[in-house]
């Protein structure tokens, strides 16, 4: 799938809801469901700076696209750590760096998440495509 349908279909999911306590809460099933990463990369290498909670991603290039796995000790952080998996895994390094992520407007979240998560959930969409961003130079 294209990072704008994936997108598309968030947006979907999420328009199943009709208040914000119902979407955190499904927020937190999503971060539930998203596999733990390995003690060996939760370390500073991988932590990503400027979350109030630890927040780590790892990148691979695989077959010329990107796989990323991450984890928060946050259950909502962990939550939008797997909707941005979601969207950019899987994806060329090219489509990352130029993706306008529209989903996070669409669904509320620029309105509904507190500054800090905000500001974390910034970063860790920077640092995906910092990540993106060298592998395309390789």
């Amino acid at each position: 799938m294209t990072i704008n349908e994936i997108q598309n279909q968030i947006i979907d999911d999420f328009s199943l809801f009709d208040n914000w306590e119902d979407k955190y809460a499904y927020l937190i099933e999503l971060g539930k469901k998203l596999p733990t990463i390995s003690d060996e990369y939760k370390t500073d290498t991988y932590k990503i700076k400027g979350c109030q909670s630890n927040v780590w991603v790892k990148s691979n290039k695989m077959n010329d696209k990107i796989v990323f796995e991450g984890d928060s000790d946050a259950v909502i952080v962990k939550g939008l750590v797997s909707l941005l998996l979601a969207v950019l895994s899987h994806q060329t390094p090219s489509e990352i760096v130029e993706a306008e992520l529209y989903f996070i407007e669409k669904i509320g979240m620029t309105q509904n998440l507190s500054m800090t998560r905000a500001n974390g959930f910034a970063s860790m969409i920077k640092q995906m495509r910092m990540d993106a961003m060298a592998y395309q130079n390789q």
